[in-house]
């Protein structure tokens, strides 16, 4: 008697298991990795070679984030400074605390600390940290309360979403350019006053500076 089926399809089971193995370990990778906050990012933390603490430096005693990131008003990049910059205060201050002791080697030798960068943008997304602090947009509204934490970490997607939100309506986010770095500041502690003020002197900031509500490809695609 002939048989019904070919007989490779005898092997059909064990390709079908192996199959669905493969595809469930492929899917289950890609998901492990892009739903991680190391590929979306928002919370994102590494761990530092040196602690670092914002919350002390930035919060209680009120360093301006451009003492350390000085290229920040000149320049698309936010630096990270040199180690020289670190010992203009820690020379005295902590001089010989073993917790520094990779910022004295690295000051000493001219090799970079090899911080790990915390946030990105794709590859493909052009961003000018200048254009926005030289027009009214705090470091908060991208980093958070950077003043607050002790260990930084992702605190915005990033996102053209993100992006497209502030874009539409810059008059939300604009600030006088002496309160940029004061991330705490309000115009009123009262939530509904201030967000009345922010409508009336943002729109005001916006017009005199000639602010553009950029929302072409170009503009951040280039």
């Amino acid at each position: 008697m002939s048989a019904i089926f070919p007989k490779w399809t005898n092997r059909l089971p064990a390709a079908i298991a192996v199959g669905t193995l493969l595809v469930g370990s492929a899917v289950t990778a890609g998901m492990w990795y892009y739903l991680t906050p190391k590929y979306s990012r928002v919370g994102y933390q590494p761990e530092q070679p040196v602690s670092f603490s914002h919350a002390i430096h930035a919060g209680q005693l009120g360093m301006d984030c451009r003492y350390c990131h000085n290229a920040v008003e000149k320049s698309w990049y936010s630096n990270i400074p040199a180690s020289s910059t670190c010992m203009n205060c820690h020379n005295q201050v902590l001089k010989d605390d073993p917790r520094l002791a990779l910022v004295r080697e690295s000051a000493q030798s001219g090799k970079p600390i090899p911080w790990v960068q915390i946030h990105r943008v794709p590859d493909y997304v052009y961003f000018n940290h200048s254009i926005h602090v030289d027009r009214g947009i705090s470091c908060v509204e991208c980093h958070g309360s950077i003043n607050k934490m002790d260990e930084v970490y992702h605190y915005q997607p990033l996102s053209m979403t993100f992006c497209l939100d502030c874009h539409r309506d810059p008059a939300k986010k604009i600030r006088p350019l002496d309160k940029i770095t004061d991330l705490d500041w309000r115009w009123s502690e009262n939530p509904e006053e201030n967000e009345r003020l922010q409508r009336l002197h943002g729109r005001d900031m916006v017009d005199k500076w000639k602010v553009e509500s950029l929302q072409n490809c170009s503009a951040c695609h280039r």
